[in-house]
């Protein structure tokens, strides 16, 4: 995976692997006889028999008891990281009843598809103008060994580190290109852009063993207040491009009738008379007011 320019992380010291441990099934009946027989052993001596029936059936009680210890539930999409007296011996991610060393601690972490949306940001973009964004990013714990021990939180560490990325990302792109250089922009090229964040918070958050499955914006606005003028710089470039289609469409419109009436001799006209002719045409097709043409009804040069 590439690295951000400028920014060197640690290597990761942990990868999770697998357990060692058994069937909780099995183990749960061998704890239970023990632990029973211990009990029922112990009680013998009641019955007038030997004295030395207590220690065993003590001991078995015993063995029972500490086997039970090792037993462990692990829910469906979750995953039991195992620590001997501190150290990392592996991960459960087989779900059921399992069976692990007694003396070991286990920490329950889930494995489930999760959501983080990002709070409403104000940032620059690359053009300097306010906006206000926000983002969701689909992510899921991929490694167990390194979300509990590679990073103090793994959920904050995600949090902090797509906030990062939103407002990274934001500042490298304008809200509209308006026509300007490569055309990419954080409203234009919205597909384009989250690739590249998701890529970007995937990064960010490999360290804490995050697999980042789909980023998308939620918001994106420019901040209120130039929200107004920009929205009216939207308007003008909006209706400049509407009338230059309108144009073009008008020249096209009058090139044909000329031709037309060329073509089939419906009437002789001078240079003059076809530029008058373009000129009405033109003020007709493009004007935003419906046009009042005044009839000549005498000949084409009263």
């Amino acid at each position: 995976m590439s690295e951000t320019p400028g920014v060197t992380r640690p290597t990761p010291q942990y990868r999770e692997r697998a357990a060692f441990g058994y069937g909780g099934i099995p183990m749960f009946v061998v704890a239970m006889v023990l632990l029973l027989s211990g009990v029922g052993i112990a009680l013998l001596p009641l019955l007038e028999l030997p004295m030395f029936l207590i220690a065993i059936g003590v001991a078995l009680a015993l063995i029972g008891a500490v086997l039970s210890f090792g037993l462990t539930m692990v829910a469906p999409n979750e995953a039991q990281v195992v620590q001997f007296f501190g150290r990392y011996v592996g991960t459960i991610r087989t779900d059921g009843l399992r069976w692990v060393n007694p003396l070991t601690v286990r920490n329950a972490i889930s494995t489930r598809i999760r959501n983080h949306e990002t709070s409403v940001m104000k940032v620059n973009d690359a053009s300097g103008s306010p906006i206000e964004i926000a983002a969701v990013v689909v992510w899921q714990v991929e490694d167990t060994a390194r979300a509990s021990f590679e990073v103090d939180d793994f959920i904050q560490f995600v949090s902090t580190q797509t906030e990062a990325a939103v407002r990274h990302i934001a500042g490298k792109y304008p809200y509209d290109s308006y026509g300007d250089g490569d055309g990419t922009s954080l409203r234009d090229s919205a597909d384009a852009i989250t690739e590249q964040l998701s890529k970007e918070v995937a990064e960010r958050v490999d360290a804490a063993g995050v697999k980042i499955v789909e980023s998308r914006f939620t918001h994106l606005a420019y901040a209120p207040e130039i929200a107004q003028a920009m929205l009216q710089r939207q308007q003008a470039s909006a209706m400049i491009a509407a009338r230059a289609e309108i144009v073009e469409g008008a020249v096209s419109l009058v090139d044909r009738a000329l031709e037309r009436l060329a073509d089939e001799d419906v009437v002789d006209l001078d240079e003059e008379r076809k530029a008058a002719m373009v000129s009405n045409l033109l003020v007709v097709l493009c004007s935003d007011r419906p046009a009042s043409p005044v009839v000549n009804t005498g000949t084409l040069y009263q």
